[in-house]
């Protein structure tokens, strides 16, 4: 593949943000071209004060300085919006994580890319992402079978930015949990039928503003769709110290199980599974792979909105097919 620097802006700076800098220094092939904010940019401080801070309603105008713009936003309010909006300028490479609402996101953002001639990969991450093409392989080898996802324990950054967005709620954190017998009945080759509600539980850790409601906190969380109505949630209110103190980690991880047979009566299973001790820094690193194989499919002609399903994985490397070949075949 040709020699090429690639240029890369980050709109947003968070968590996933601040793990997407820290992803790129790793990776020769790539350079930070800017940062996108929507705070004042004078406000803000990077470890390499020489990369620029830009204003993100000005993103339009550096377009020609950027090859790819990873979208760092939130999945619940951020990136329906700014998805299609910045990929009218930009290939892009975001991780939109509402399961339910994917295909509605995909249309916006491709009517947006081929309108304008760019490139945008949605819903890169762990899951979705490298767990949806795990179930993808799992059905289509065993296609006899069971596809079974379990997540957690760990801390949901899509989950726990839903929950702070509530109105009367200071701060917040949410863990995804498995539920232990379910697991099992999975792992012996049961194939049970389970309900969203069997397979995990959902644990918020709220901090209120001052004079807020409880109860109608609670309400608003346990009942919010696409987040927390179908699973048995629990909240516990807690103060700002404890927040930080107890739940200042970011941990994750999970696992895709597929249960299948084969031939007359063979049981055979697949099994993928992370453990992670930083969500956003990992999703983060998951977003800067796509965001290569993002200008590689771009610099080949490529337009549209396309998600990990469409990208091979050759092209998430910064080795060549010769040398991929070689050394992992």
């Amino acid at each position: 593949m040709a020699s090429h620097t690639i240029r890369v802006g980050i709109a947003g700076y968070g968590n996933l943000g601040r793990g997407a800098l820290a992803a790129l220094a790793r990776c020769p092939d790539m350079r930070l071209a800017g940062v996108f904010t929507r705070r004042d940019p004078a406000s803000l401080r990077l470890p390499d004060a020489s990369v620029p801070v830009f204003s993100l309603d000005d993103a339009q105008a550096h377009r020609d300085a950027i090859d790819v713009m990873i979208l760092c936003g939130g999945s619940k309010d951020d990136l329906p919006a700014q998805g299609p909006e910045l990929a009218q300028w930009f290939t892009t490479v975001d991780s939109y994580d509402t399961h339910a609402r994917i295909p509605q996101y995909f249309e916006a953002v491709d009517a947006a890319a081929r309108a304008h001639d760019t490139l945008s990969i949605i819903a890169v991450g762990w899951d979705p992402g490298l767990f949806s093409i795990n179930r993808l392989m799992g059905e289509a080898i065993l296609p006899d079978g069971a596809t079974y996802t379990f997540w957690g324990k760990g801390l949901s950054q899509g989950h726990s930015d839903a929950i702070r967005r509530v109105p009367g709620v200071r701060a917040g954190v949410q863990y995804t949990i498995p539920i232990p017998a379910a697991v099992e009945r999975v792992r012996s080759g049961e194939q049970p039928a389970l309900s969203t509600r069997e397979k995990h539980q959902r644990e918020c850790h709220v901090v209120l503003e001052p004079g807020a409601d409880a109860r109608q906190v609670e309400r608003a969380i346990v009942t919010m769709p696409d987040y927390f109505a179908d699973y048995d949630t629990t909240v516990h209110f807690i103060d700002e110290d404890t927040l930080v103190r107890e739940h200042a980690g970011m941990p994750h991880g999970g696992f895709v199980i597929r249960s299948g047979q084969t031939g007359a009566a063979e049981h055979q299973a697949m099994e993928f599974s992370l453990k992670l001790d930083s969500n956003p820094s990992f999703t983060s690193s998951v977003l800067v792979a796509y965001a290569r194989a993002a200008w590689r499919m771009k610099s080949a002609g490529e337009t549209g909105a396309r998600t990990v399903f469409d990208v091979a994985p050759g092209l998430l490397s910064p080795q060549s097919p010769e040398a991929l070949r070689k050394a992992l075949l």
